[in-house]
């Protein structure tokens, strides 16, 4: 993939979260909400704040959906993103 984000833009690629309650009972795909957590996988030159790699936590309507390679990925300003997640 060959992509650089321009301005205040990193692409992301969302983390799927598990589809099953604490109590063990299997949500369906339709009734899921969209992940609201990614990993960074591009960062524009003027962005320092991200980095390659890091998985992050962003609102539930942020960004615009492109697909690259068959795959889909977030483009998110970074004001958009409320933090990092610490491994």
């Amino acid at each position: 993939m060959n992509f650089q984000p321009l301005g205040k833009r990193v692409l992301v690629k969302r983390v799927e979260e598990a589809n099953t309650t604490s109590s063990g009972i299997i949500i369906p795909d339709n009734a899921q909400e969209k992940p609201s957590r990614g990993e960074v996988v591009a960062v524009s030159s003027e962005v320092s704040e991200v980095k390659c790699g890091d998985l992050v936590v962003f609102g539930k309507f942020s960004g615009s959906e492109i697909s690259l390679d068959g795959e889909k990925f977030l483009v998110i300003e970074t004001e958009d993103i409320f933090g990092i997640i610490k491994k």
